[in-house]
């Protein structure tokens, strides 16, 4: 089976061209493919995932993955999906997302010699002079064929129009996939399905430049079963660093999957074999959660390595209860089966001082502070609700006065909803 045939099983693609032709070339080992990364910020997060693996499925298969950094396309800023121009970072700002991001992806994708590259545009698009590559690379673009595109054809009719900066994206992204081309021999792009545009732009530069054939791939964008967008939670981003994201967030993030979801996100998002996936669909129940134990252990391991989903899933039994895992259940998983005393717990936790406690801190304002509500207002609405709990009580009023006679052995625990936790502790000053 070709690395294709996986994608395609597994649901990664939604678009390709070639497909014959695409199907042979792939029967040989060795073949250079790459995907671009926008550094818009010092972390990838869950929304990036679906390239990240299919770029590790293409490792597997014995393919060298190019992980191509737009540093020089950042200065710029992709306008597809977007419904006005992205705001300008500066130099620093984005090389400092440029080598975050390549750490980040070095957990996933082994770099060793040979293996897979790391590439960064800046390194070809920074010393371009404008006029050579009007002459050379201009003269291959449609105008007419370019405004047709979706990513432009929206921006040109939204009130905020598509700046001029922004137009010459496509040519750039384009001339990224000719430079792997002349330097790789990288004939194959893969992207999000907003890239599509982009991506043929790419394929029919190589050919009208080189007489080559060259190929495209798009998966699709995933949302989750309840419409809401992938790699969000509570507003917010989940984010691969472990410092904007702790493991242990990220596990619950997964846990907290949608039962819709729960077969799809697994063929996704790890590496256990679809036939043990597919079973998950006749699952209910608490065996249902048992896989979504399996889907959040694998995929925390995967991001933050095995020790990390360990102690993330010792802080789950610790709040939510054990969980013991069937045999029968994804037998391929590495996770524990049997529930381990493991001491570390890692939940979010936020410190206290103990003269701050001596007056006593209004209870909305300490889920605010926590990052369990987004203000202080939404607050005051989860306690009018009776959404929050400290220590697996109901606040009954927004104003409480947590003080120290609320603590146990030096902590307590707030809760927002049924499945966001956070620790407080004092903290001797």
């Amino acid at each position: 089976m070709t690395v294709l045939n996986v994608l395609k099983e597994r649901g990664f693609i939604d678009n390709q061209t070639h497909e014959e032709e695409l199907q042979a070339y792939l029967k040989k080992g060795g073949r250079h493919c790459y995907i671009g990364f926008d550094p818009t910020a010092d972390s990838l997060h869950v929304g990036h995932l679906v390239p990240i693996m299919s770029l590790a499925h293409m490792q597997q298969h014995g393919h060298i993955p190019i992980a191509l950094v737009g540093g020089g396309t950042g200065r710029i800023g992709d306008p597809s999906g977007k419904n006005e121009m992205r705001q300008m970072m500066t130099l620093d700002t984005i090389d400092k997302n440029v080598q975050s991001i390549k750490r980040q992806l070095s957990v996933f994708i082994d770099f060793g010699e040979e293996a897979a590259l790391l590439a960064n545009n800046a390194d070809w698009l920074a010393s371009l002079q404008y006029v050579a590559f009007l002459r050379d690379i201009g003269r291959h673009f449609s105008i007419n064929k370019m405004v047709k595109a979706e990513s432009y054809r929206q921006r040109i009719e939204s009130e905020g129009g598509l700046s001029f900066i922004e137009f010459n994206y496509m040519l750039l992204q384009a001339f990224d996939f000719l430079t792997l081309f002349d330097r790789h021999d990288c004939r194959l792009q893969m992207g999000g399905s907003d890239q599509w545009g982009n991506i043929l732009a790419g394929v029919e530069l190589v050919r009208k430049s080189r007489q080559k054939t060259v190929f495209g791939i798009t998966y699709k964008l995933i949302t989750k079963s309840d419409g809401s967008k992938m790699g969000k939670t509570a507003g917010n981003a989940v984010w691969l660093d472990p410092e904007r994201t702790s493991p242990y967030e990220y596990y619950q993030f997964w846990m907290n999957t949608d039962d819709r979801d729960v077969e799809r996100f697994l063929s996704l998002f790890t590496f256990l074999p679809m036939p043990e996936i597919r079973q998950v669909i006749n699952l209910v129940d608490g065996e249902l959660n048992q896989a979504k134990n399996v889907l959040a252990f694998e995929c925390t391991s995967l991001a933050h390595g095995r020790e990390a989903a360990l102690t993330a899933k010792a802080s789950s039994a610790e709040v939510f209860g054990n969980c013991t895992i069937s045999e029968r259940i994804l037998p391929s998983s590495s996770i524990p089966r049997k529930n381990e005393n493991k001491n570390a717990i890692e939940l979010p936790t936020t410190c206290v001082s103990r003269n701050e406690l001596t007056k006593g801190v209004p209870a909305y304002e300490l889920f605010f502070r926590t990052g369990l509500t987004q203000s202080g207002g939404e607050a005051r609405r989860l306690i009018s609700q009776g959404g929050a709990y400290i220590n697996g009580e109901t606040v009954t009023a927004f104003d409480l006065l947590v003080d120290s006679s609320h603590f146990k052995d030096g902590e307590i625990f707030l809760r927002a909803g049924k499945k966001r936790f956070h620790r407080i502790q004092i903290e001797d000053q």
